[in-house]
This record gives C-alpha cells, structure tokens and sequence, in this order.
C-alpha cells in the first residue's frame, strides 16, 4: 500500500514553485511514457515507486560540480529500478517539469555504457561520458541558447539514439544555466540520468569519453566561468564543457 503524506507534499510544491528552477519529469520513446523520479513526492511514498530515471533530490542545480553529485545529480547517484527499451533510430525525448527562459545556457546530452548492468553502474570513475549531442550557443538558431530553445519547444529536448550494439546504457541529459557564471562556481549545472537497455542489431561501441566529475573546471573561461551577457553581446566566443560532440 502507497502512503503518501499530502501535507507535506503540498508544502514542498510551494518551496519549489518558489525556486522555479526544474527536473526531468519523464521521457517519451514511440508514444509510450516514463517516469522519472517525481521531486517532492516520491521520497514520501512507501513503498518507494519504480522509476526509469535516477532519483534526483530538489530542483536546484548541482551545489558543487567538482563532487560526484555531478553524474547523476543530488540524490545519491541509487539506480533507478526500471529501464526504458530502445533500439538504434528511436526518438527519445526528455520532458522537464518546467524550464525558464532566465536559465540561459547549453544543452548536453552523454551516453555510458553500463558494463552490462545498470543496476551496479555509478559512472562517477574513469572516463565513461561520450557526450553525443548538443546545443550550446547557435545564432543560426532562434533562440540561439540551448535551454531556451529547450523551453521554446515545451520544455523538452529529443535525442536520437546511435547504432549502439545491444546493451544496458545510461543517457545523461543535462542543462547549464549561466545566468550567474560569471561568479566562480556560479554555474549551475542539471544533470539526469535515464536508464535505456538498447536493442536491435546495432555495432557501435563507445569510444573514450570524459570523466564526469573531472571534466567541469570551475576556471574554464570558455564554458563554465562565463559572463552570460558578454556572448550575447558578441564579445565572446561560447564553447560549452565536456569536450566536442562525437559522432557515434
């Protein structure tokens, strides 16, 4: 039996409206809905729902980027219970809660690979992040930030996924608001890890990626320690962290 105490669920909506950041909701692949852990509800239920997505602890960013609450967010890094099917080709969308405008900054989107069971994978060592999409400051694009764009389209982003060979996998999609970067660990970095278990004929292996933590420097003045209105303005040019997309 589920309880769920609606009192305290009640006031933790409210503390979160009020910070209006955001989290991954669910994820959609050929019409069928995920869940993923739902913030200021399922740590209040017994017992603890099975979701597809790791659990992430509030709406807030990342407190500090150089720790392991990196890899999978605040929240403990816990494999989530279930695994989203896919094959190679499918559409995969990640929907937000919600995403405001004022959160300007890149989209990022890695895969790892989970050494065949997800449910032992932390990825917090070694280099297992390929980051394989990414939408970071485009001006062919309107809006030319990433997250706005992410906004413009309902707060949600699609990634396709490569010709993987069979396997356990997780996709960490992540936001980086710069609204205040300009302060030395003021970048506020959103990562969620979703669980897939990719089918199908695929070949493809990962290749080396970037070690997350560790690929986030706090001094990096391209991506991370960034002035937001100085790109917009033109007197900089934007290089999002974590390395250049690799084609899979």
């Amino acid at each position: 039996m589920q309880i769920l105490s609606a009192l305290g669920v009640a006031v933790l909506g409210l503390t979160y409206s009020v910070a209006a950041h955001g989290y991954v909701k669910s994820v959609e692949v050929n019409g069928v809905s995920y869940l993923a852990w739902q913030v200021g509800q399922d740590d209040y239920v017994t017992p603890e729902p099975a979701r597809y997505v790791r659990r992430v602890k509030d709406l807030g960013p990342v407190p500090d980027f150089t720790t392991k609450d990196i890899t999978c967010n605040q929240g403990g890094n816990i494999p989530a219970k279930l695994i989203i099917p896919v094959v190679p080709g499918d559409k995969v969308k990640v929907k937000w809660d919600q995403w405001g405008s004022s959160h300007s900054g890149p989209v990022m989107n890695y895969l790892a690979d989970c050494g065949g069971n997800c449910s032992t994978f932390k990825g917090d060592t070694g280099t297992p992040w390929v980051k394989f999409d990414q939408m970071a400051y485009d001006t062919t694009k309107s809006p030319p930030w990433g997250s706005d764009f992410l906004a413009k389209q309902g707060a949600a982003w699609t990634v396709t996924i490569p010709s993987l060979k069979p396997g356990e996998y997780i996709l960490r999609h992540e936001i980086l608001g710069l609204h205040v970067a300009g302060t030395r660990m003021g970048a506020q970095f959103y990562p969620a890890c979703v669980q897939i278990k990719v089918g199908g004929s695929g070949t493809k292996s990962l290749p080396t990626g970037v070690g997350l933590p560790g690929a986030y420097n706090p001094d990096d003045t391209n991506g991370v320690l960034v002035q937001l209105w100085r790109v917009n303005q033109g007197q900089v040019i934007y290089t999002a962290p974590g390395g250049p997309v690799i084609t899979i």
